[in-house]
């Protein structure tokens, strides 16, 4: 920053005037002389001078004669540049013709101390101390005071820098619309850049532009703060399933405490679920760290995901942040199929049987003979005694309605071209989970490398059989795998780790070839004599999600482990609720944040969709909130015109609290299907966050507006500067530039290097 200022200020010095006026003036030539006299100047000058240092230096030689000559022909095209009298046309305000905004952050953010006062009273003072007298001399001055919105004031006393947040850009489109019959000829404005709604709006900036209405900015306060710690951001799935395992990615940012430990805290109603060391990395160095919990029961939850405060830290309310989690209560049904009787089915089964709270149904279809199957209801209660009478599904009515498909060692070409085609539209159109396993007729041993199958395969698979090996090889966990909820097996990282490096040897695993662009490999094996090979990959594909477990032998780690031990069923549980977890139904609501800090605005966004998940593009939409005092509010979707199925709106949740909207579509008398939308708003927490004063946004601002960017100790500079301007009532101005010190100096160069030259080349 230093050195940009310092440019800045050199530059100023050398060429007369800022390099603002350079971009915003047109150079022109004051002299009614034309452009070609010049050139045919500078050409004869050089002629003459080609000839008078030929005939005066002959006892030079090689290039030393030209060096002279180029020297004084550049000084004699300086002279005649300089005689056509160059200068800069500048578009200028006229004066007390037009409006000049001025805009005061009175945010919370403003209020805090840095070295010398608060940042409020560091902006009264530029302001008091002489620029807001000189642009009234020159212009009609509009003060305003901004927080979520501005508000016109007479004076600066209203400024208290207590607003909850600060909304730059919702600012600049208020006063832009409420000066749209004005002549505003620019923008001031006063803040640090610490806005809470996540920059400036491109439209809003465009607007600016198009009405060439330059924004100066004026930054107050530090850049980045001396000691502290602050929670950037918490990224955890919005949905679970009931006590299914979460990993939330909790990004930190601290500056002065490298080096220092703390801990991360998750907690759920005051109850902690999870807490994990840390080691603080360096200034301003993003840090990221995944913590594993358990969600617990069915229902809407807001976590609180916190650090814990360090000795001597500035600013503590930034440590914890919340989000939403809704857990819902349903149990999603699997479908496993299975093309031979194998031992790995018994305990994936087994993990599904011993475990009721896992709230996953699990249907089975097994291939016991070659045309006998043997089809296993009794853990999906939720369906018939008849379904899956005919084995696999045909048809989509009967395939849709489970969430995830689980297809082990079985050749491709059992399954029907529709069934193929049934399968991929599973994922890429209902958005289900689809989990391919190891054994003897699978993967490439069962001809799926040249089936339609295979785009649904996260790896290539390689193009011949012989890829199933019964010979035992241990399993590694990736780092990716180490990050990943499926492998999770501990909450606590390190001894996560250290179980994995522990587990039994795997036999009859299989070469899947390489992983696919985009495609995540968890689980690695390693068998003797031969390179690590992809185990467990994972991808999505299309409105869903496809993973391979090239391997049928993971039963043993249940054999050969103790008893108690759950590693298996951990596992398997794990693998499961990731393939259905994200499954959409026929109607999926979303809103793009669950966490409203100091906003009322809640964009609803529906995809609707029929049995055989098309799009329904005449349903009847409607969202009841519940607001966290137990009212209740409808608000109906409309269709959006360029997206088939899909409804949006928008509604206002004006106190703060927790939120419930149930989202119910129908067609004529027939229900189509609903959702559960979860989200909470919190106010007088954004201007917690983010208290640095954001530089770059200030400068970003100003630079794509025609503005400049200032510190309050050149402000004093901006009452002059800020005439320069496209925008309002102006008038054409002219800037000489014949008399810039960089002339000078340019001038002075060429004849002290031409006589030094001389000097050495004995010539003087």
């Amino acid at each position: 920053r230093r050195s940009s200022d310092l440019t800045a200020f050199m530059f100023e010095i050398l060429f007369k005037y800022p390099l603002s006026i350079f971009h915003k003036g047109t150079f022109v030539f004051l002299t009614p002389w034309p452009l070609w006299l010049m050139a045919i100047g500078i050409l004869a000058a050089a002629g003459l001078l080609f000839w008078q240092v030929r005939r005066s230096h002959g006892m030079l030689s090689g290039l030393r004669p030209m060096a002279i000559w180029v020297l004084e022909t550049c000084m004699v095209a300086l002279i005649l540049f300089l005689l056509w009298h160059p200068a800069l046309s500048v578009a200028t305000l006229r004066p007390q013709q037009n409006v000049v905004a001025v805009l005061v952050d009175d945010s919370r953010s403003m209020s805090i101390s840095d070295t010398s006062g608060t940042r409020e009273a560091a902006a009264k003072s530029v302001l008091d101390s002489g620029l807001l007298k000189a642009l009234g001399q020159k212009f009609q001055v509009r003060l305003y005071k901004f927080g979520k919105e501005p508000a016109r004031i007479p004076n600066l006393e209203p400024v208290t820098g207590a607003e909850p947040a600060t909304r730059i850009g919702d600012t600049l489109e208020r006063v832009l619309a409420e000066s749209s019959s004005l002549p505003l000829g620019a923008i001031v404005l006063l803040s640090d850049g610490a806005d809470n709604s996540g920059g400036i709006d491109l439209a809003t900036i465009e607007a600016i532009r198009r009405q060439r209405i330059p924004v100066h900015t004026i930054g107050f306060g530090k850049e980045h703060p001396d000691r502290d710690v602050e929670v950037i951001d918490a990224v955890i799935a919005p949905r679970a399933l009931p006590k299914s395992r979460l990993t939330a990615i909790v990004s930190l940012q601290s500056y002065g405490l490298s080096g220092t430990k703390t801990k991360i805290v998750i907690r759920d109603s005051g109850k902690v679920l999870a807490s994990q060391d840390v080691t603080l990395k360096g200034d301003g160095e993003p840090q990221s760290e995944s913590i594993a919990f358990n969600v617990g029961e069915a229902g809407p939850k807001t976590l609180d995901i916190s650090v814990q405060p360090v000795a001597g830290e500035q600013n503590t309310q930034n440590n914890a942040i919340s989000r939403v989690v809704n857990v819902e209560n349903r149990k999603p049904k699997i479908l496993y199929f299975d093309g031979e009787e194998q031992w790995e089915y018994k305990f994936i089964r087994r993990a599904v049987q011993d475990y009721p709270d896992l709230g996953i149904e699990l249907a089975s279809i097994d291939r016991v003979t070659e045309n006998k199957l043997l089809t296993q209801l009794d853990l999906a209660p939720s369906l018939g005694k008849n379904d899956l009478a005919d084995g696999f599904p045909a048809k989509a009515e009967e395939l849709f309605p489970f969430q995830a498909v689980i297809i082990g060692s079985s050749e491709a070409n059992y399954f029907t071209a529709d069934q193929q085609q049934l399968i991929r539209d599973f994922v890429d159109k209902r958005g289900g989970g689809l989990l391919f396993t190891g054994g003897r007729h699978a993967l490439s041993d069962g001809g799926y490398q040249s089936s339609p199958m295979a785009d649904l395969m996260p790896t290539k698979l390689p193009a011949s059989a012989g890829t199933f090996h019964r010979v035992q090889t241990p399993v590694e966990l990736t780092p990716q795998g180490a990050q990943s909820v499926i492998c999770r097996l501990d909450d606590d990282p390190a001894r996560n780790l250290a179980r994995w490096k522990t587990i039994p040897l795997l036999a009859d695993w299989e070469e899947v070839g390489e992983p696919k662009p985009g495609a995540t490999t968890l689980l690695v094996s390693r068998p003797q004599g031969k390179a690590p090979q992809p185990l467990l990959v994972t991808e999505n594909y299309g409105r869903g999600r496809t993973a391979v477990m090239a391997t049928s032998g993971s039963w043993r780690w249940k054999l050969w482990l103790d008893h108690a031990d759950k590693t298996h069923a951990t596992f398997w549980q794990q693998l499961m609720r990731y393939l259905v977890t994200d499954t959409p139904g026929q109607v999926t609501a979303t809103t793009p944040k669950q966490m409203l800090s100091d906003d009322t605005r809640v964009p609803v966004r529906v995809e609707v969709r029929d049995k055989q998940f098309n799009p329904v593009t005449n349903a009847k939409v409607q969202a009841r909130f519940t607001g966290p005092d137990g009212s209740m509010a409808t608000l109906e979707l409309t269709p959006q015109p360029l997206e088939e199925g899909v409804y949006t709106g928008e509604w206002s949740a004006e106190k703060a609290g927790s939120y419930v909207a149930e989202i119910i579509a129908g067609r004529e008398q027939e229900e189509l299907g609903r959702d559960v939308l979860a989200f909470r708003r919190e106010d007088g927490v954004a201007e917690n966050f983010h208290t640095s004063q954001n530089r770059e946004l200030l400068e970003k601002l100003s630079d794509q507006t025609g503005g400049r960017y200032y510190t309050p100790s050149d402000a004093s500079k901006l009452a002059t500067e800020i005439s320069y301007s496209e925008a309002g009532i102006t008038t054409r101005e002219t800037r000489d530039l014949w008399d810039m010190p960089v002339l000078f100096l340019l001038v002075l160069s060429l004849r002290a290097s031409e006589w030094l030259l001389r000097r050495r080349w004995g010539v003087v």
